[in-house]
């Protein structure tokens, strides 16, 4: 095999092989469960969570999921936004430690919301909203197990929390709970729909731009090699 083949060969695997492991990253980026935005400022009132619910299973479909709300530090005024092809039903707990607002003390809060009878087919995500009334004052963050029921039978368990370093194979929904700016006691204003949509679809758009990144590597992999045989060539006595 001439000197130019074995160059251009060498050059495709080695541009295929990166093109390939950030198209993987970004798939692995965006496979599991999430929430958006997510982070929200400490006692955060009248604002919207969306879960991100993908498929990952190419023989199997999504046909239910649940996510459960921690009661630690719970959030009040739960409501579910109306999913077509879904019905969700909101199961509440009894708090251990009441909860004192504005409104009056509060006993009751949701522990799970279930969503079923719709399917997320293969390659396809769903986005479930969920309103509250108040996010806690006492706690950085919250975290959302979550499982997900596939039409084979086969249970994704994201329920693995952060420990601050490598993010784990299994990932539960986080979100982050921030200090609120000053004199505002804790509160973010209310986001409008648009503004958690647009929140929603960064994760999808940070995915499209790595797969996009691993193709214009490929490009610029192939045109090196196509330049490194014409220089070959030319350079022949």
């Amino acid at each position: 095999m001439s000197a130019p083949r074995t160059t251009l060969r060498r050059a495709a695997t080695v541009t295929l092989s990166a093109g390939a492991a950030v198209l993987l990253a970004a798939g692995a980026a965006s496979a599991h469960v999430t929430v958006h935005p997510d982070s929200y400022a400490k006692g955060a009132t009248d604002g919207v969570l969306t879960f991100r619910v993908p498929n990952e299973e190419d023989s199997a479909s999504t046909t239910k999921v649940q996510v459960f709300l921690p009661t630690d530090h719970p959030v009040l005024g739960v409501l579910v936004h109306p999913q077509d092809g879904w019905t969700a039903k909101v199961t509440t707990t009894k708090l251990r430690t009441p909860v004192k607002t504005d409104d009056g003390t509060i006993t009751e809060a949701a522990s799970e919301i279930t969503f079923s009878g719709g399917t997320i087919g293969a390659g396809q995500y769903e986005d479930f909203n969920v309103a509250f009334g108040q996010l806690p004052h006492d706690t950085g963050q919250l975290v959302f197990k979550t499982l997900q029921t596939y039409s084979d039978g086969k249970v994704a368990r994201w329920i693995e929390e952060p420990t601050g370093g490598a993010e784990p194979e299994n990932p539960a929904p986080v979100l982050k709970l921030t200090a609120g700016a000053a004199g505002d006691d804790g509160a973010a204003p209310a986001q409008t729909a648009s503004a958690t949509a647009k929140t929603a679809d960064a994760g999808d758009s940070t995915a499209r731009g790595l797969g996009i990144a691993g193709l214009v590597v490929g490009v610029l992999g192939l045109a090196a090699a196509a330049f490194a045989i014409v220089r070959s060539r030319t350079e022949r006595p």
